[in-house]
């Protein structure tokens, strides 16, 4: 910006002025006077014979004086609105905004209607005795007895995963369900002392015992689907963790110990250090 300021400055100059065009010229001259290469001497003529010329439009038009600048009102007018534009983009500095990108540019605005604009409601709960398959034991641990109650997560999490929830469905057919969502200090614990496997958070370390975090699994064909030894299951929790991201969230899947049915909505405060700089499994 600034050197585009400089440019308009020396040009209104140069075409105005007749004096800086002169001293101009003559720099430019005894620079490709000195010059080596046969295009430096032609660009030694072309300024010279250009120099030339301007000299007979002063005679002609009077000594000092070239028709641009006989008009002062003129040459004002011409200054000041050649000079204008750059000077308030200089003083304005504001950041130029270019999207080139409409489809990403698109899901952008999509998920912010979607976050900005009616609740959304959560889906049906499934049956007990769909979290009571090996399957999902294996993965999550006495989740039959889990909380999947949507009102006791925090309003803005419960959101923004409802979006996450939809938006997979929509545009890749992951239909999705929540393993667990609030949990108690006491089940916390209980999890902990199952081992590292199960969760490295203790008790009140978690953000599952402020409403801010969830597991999330797939349904396909009347089944709960949670293990990511299955393509299909794990192409979805990558596909989840990138929505998760666009919407604000945390995902599990990106930690040293990978949890990917996990998200969370971090906030400060909330947590000891131990969780938020560890990235554990919680």
């Amino acid at each position: 910006m600034l050197a585009y300021f400089l440019i308009v400055v020396t040009g209104v100059a140069v075409l105005v002025f007749p004096a800086c065009r002169d001293r101009l010229f003559a720099a430019l001259a005894a620079f490709l006077n000195a010059g080596k290469w046969p295009f430096l001497r032609a660009g030694c003529w072309f300024f010279a014979s250009s120099r030339r010329l301007n000299l007979s439009l002063k005679q002609s038009a009077g000594e000092g004086k070239l028709f641009i600048s006989s008009n002062p009102a003129l040459v004002f007018g011409a200054f000041l609105v050649l000079v204008t534009p750059a000077s308030l983009a200089l003083l304005i500095k504001k950041p130029a905004v270019f999207d080139f990108a409409d489809e990403l540019s698109v899901a952008d605005r999509q998920i912010a209607i979607l976050l900005e604009g009616e609740q959304l409601a959560p889906p049906l709960p499934l049956p007990p005795e769909a979290f009571t398959t090996r399957e999902v034991e294996m993965v999550r641990p006495d989740a039959a007895q889990a909380s999947r109650n949507w009102q006791l997560l925090d309003p803005e999490f419960m959101q923004r995963l409802l979006v996450v929830f939809r938006l997979m469905k929509e545009r890749h057919g992951y239909e999705m369900v929540l393993i667990e969502g609030y949990r108690s200090p006491e089940r916390q614990a209980s999890l902990f002392e199952l081992g590292a496997h199960v969760t490295q958070a203790a008790a009140n370390m978690s953000y599952h015992q402020h409403g801010l975090a969830a597991d999330s699994a797939f349904f396909r064909d009347g089944k709960v689907v949670i293990s990511e030894r299955d393509p299909w299951a794990m192409r979805g929790y990558q596909l989840y963790g990138e929505i998760a991201a666009q919407v604000g969230l945390t995902w599990g899947g990106n930690w040293k110990m990978q949890d990917y049915g996990h998200v969370e909505l971090r906030r400060a405060g909330v947590l000891g250090r131990g969780i938020q700089s560890t990235g554990s499994r919680g």
